[in-house]
């Protein structure tokens, strides 16, 4: 279990990473808001621990950016902020859980089995799309073909995952121009064309396995042989 602590007071982070990692969890720091946010939205953690005072953005706001983004990644927010309006601020912002400070290491680990326990069952939940040797993470929207990383644009990749969940199924270019773009095109604009060869360029150029089929005159798949 990897888990990340967003907290600027050296001796909380002495204490819960210490205590942490003697449970057997991976325990990763960010000294401040900034920090936490890049870490938080460019790794996959099982649960973040998050202070409310903090250095640049505050925990409040991170936890509201960090929720809009991963919505299954459990949060438990430490503050020495105790009242009920402070409370109800931090569960309104997406914290799953609210500590007040001081605290005994003992409370925090039971609440963090308890959310861990919690997300489980969804955790994992249509987050990971396999096709033949081609790999989608839906929640870190990483693309990997036999094992090696792909890297491809924001626009490269709603193409890909919407393809991707519509397995198998011919898809003409009106849907795909609707369901990735969201804008209407002129209908004799070439532009899925051109990103549907973009994306061959990437997912299917050095594989023995196509995945990328024309449909003449209806669209494309995306399809095991």
């Amino acid at each position: 279990m990897n888990l990340l602590l967003v907290e600027d007071e050296p001796n909380v982070v002495s204490v819960v990473s210490r205590g942490l990692t003697e449970e057997g969890f991976t325990v990763s720091i960010a000294p401040d808001g900034s920090t936490g946010k890049q870490m938080a939205l460019e790794n996959n953690f099982d649960l973040i621990i998050l202070d409310i005072m903090l250095p640049g953005i505050n925990g409040l706001e991170l936890c509201k950016i960090i929720k809009e983004e991963k919505p299954n990644t459990p949060i438990v927010m430490l503050t020495a902020l105790g009242t009920t309006e402070n409370v109800v601020t931090g569960l309104d912002n997406g914290a799953d859980d609210y500590l007040i400070k001081p605290f005994k290491f003992a409370e925090l680990f039971a609440r963090i089995r308890m959310l861990l326990r919690r997300y489980s069952g969804i955790v994992n939940q249509d987050q990971i799309i396999n096709i033949a040797d081609l790999q989608i993470n839906l929640t870190a929207k990483t693309v990997k073909r036999a094992q090696e990383d792909i890297i491809l644009t924001a626009t490269e990749y709603r193409l890909l995952e919407f393809m991707a969940k519509n397995k198998s199924k011919i898809l003409s270019r009106i849907d795909i121009l609707e369901s990735v773009w969201d804008i209407d095109f002129n209908l004799g604009t070439n532009v899925v064309d051109v990103y549907v060869n973009y994306l061959r360029k990437k997912i299917d150029k050095n594989a023995d396995q196509k995945l990328i089929h024309t449909a003449v005159g209806l669209g494309y798949v995306l399809k095991e042989k």
